[in-house]
């Protein structure tokens, strides 16, 4: 289910669209101001963000601002401001769009399905792989755990990607060295398996998404935490 977070200072604003996400199964959780976003965002990732402008404390802008700084998240901006050039300046701020006020909440739902399905495929072209807390950028060569970029060794990405591109299956130790290091590597398995340490030490909460298979090498699962 995709989380949704709601952010405006109108409580019958969030009110409705919490009431129309739900509707169409989406999870919505609602900010009155862009400070209580920015620590929503803090211990929380959001599939998408509705967001106000004109807002107590600190508006959207501001709110994005910080808010992108440690994930980046599409956004809908929801506003009574409809200057064009308010829009055109939330489109250099980097929003993915812009509904003015007074609004169809059935027009914001239709625009947040088509967000979230672009959203996807460029995650999907750019092949990044979400697991909760943990993102793997293939080709930004990126590792996040809990929107903390970790710094791992040459080696240490390439048989975290290796695995992961083989998610679900099992990966000998032979399979990896030969894959990883080249046929023409004169280790053993040793190296694997202290490679295997410190990419889990790395991963912090998500090492036990690397499975060790006894005898044989190993996997990576993720499974879903329940609620």
């Amino acid at each position: 289910m995709k989380k949704i977070l709601v952010v405006d200072d109108e409580q019958q604003i969030r009110e409705v669209l919490k009431e129309y996400l739900e509707y169409n199964d989406f999870e919505a959780v609602l900010a009155s101001d862009g400070l209580e976003a920015v620590k929503l965002c803090e211990t929380q990732t959001f599939d998408l963000i509705i967001m106000d402008i004109m807002m107590p404390k600190m508006d959207g802008m501001s709110a994005l601002k910080e808010i992108r700084k440690t994930q980046n998240v599409p956004v809908i901006i929801l506003s009574a401001r409809d200057q064009e050039y308010d829009k055109l300046f939330s489109f250099e701020m980097g929003v993915d769009d812009y509904v003015t006020k007074p609004f169809s909440p059935k027009e914001v739902i239709a625009r947040v399905k088509a967000v979230l399905n672009r959203f996807a495929k460029v995650e999907e072209e750019r092949d990044i792989r979400t697991y909760g807390g943990l993102v793997i950028d293939f080709e930004g060569r990126n590792v996040i755990v809990d929107k903390r970029k970790v710094d791992m060794t040459p080696k240490e990405y390439e048989v975290l990607f290796f695995l992961v591109r083989n998610e679900g299956k099992a990966v000998s130790r032979e399979k990896l060295l030969s894959n990883v290091w080249g046929f023409d590597f004169y280790g053993d398995d040793r190296t694997v398996d202290t490679h295997i340490k410190m990419l889990r030490s790395n991963l912090g909460p998500y090492r036990s998404c690397i499975v060790t298979l006894r005898g044989l090498g190993y996997k990576f699962e993720y499974e879903q935490p329940s609620e």
